[in-house]
C-alpha cells in the first residue's frame, strides 16, 4: 500500500491548509495580473498589426 495516501477520515493538517492558501494567494496576486496584461497586450498588438496591413477601420474613402 502506498504510504503517501492518507485515510479519508483524517483531516488535513494546518500546515497543508496554510500552504494551499499561500499558493492560492500567489496565483491571485502575481500570476493572474500577468496573464491579464499579456492577453490584453497580445490583443492590442494583433489589432495594431492587422491595421498596419489592412488599414484602419471606417467607411471607404470617396474617390
Amino acid at each position: 500500500m502506498d504510504q503517501n495516501i492518507s485515510p479519508p477520515d483524517q483531516a488535513p493538517t494546518r500546515n497543508s491548509r496554510l500552504s494551499e492558501l499561500l499558493v492560492f494567494l500567489t496565483i491571485i496576486v502575481f500570476i493572474w495580473p500577468v496573464v491579464a496584461v499579456g492577453i490584453v497586450g497580445g490583443y492590442g498588438f494583433s489589432v495594431w498589426i492587422f491595421q498596419m496591413i489592412f488599414g484602419p477601420p471606417g467607411p471607404p474613402s470617396v474617390q
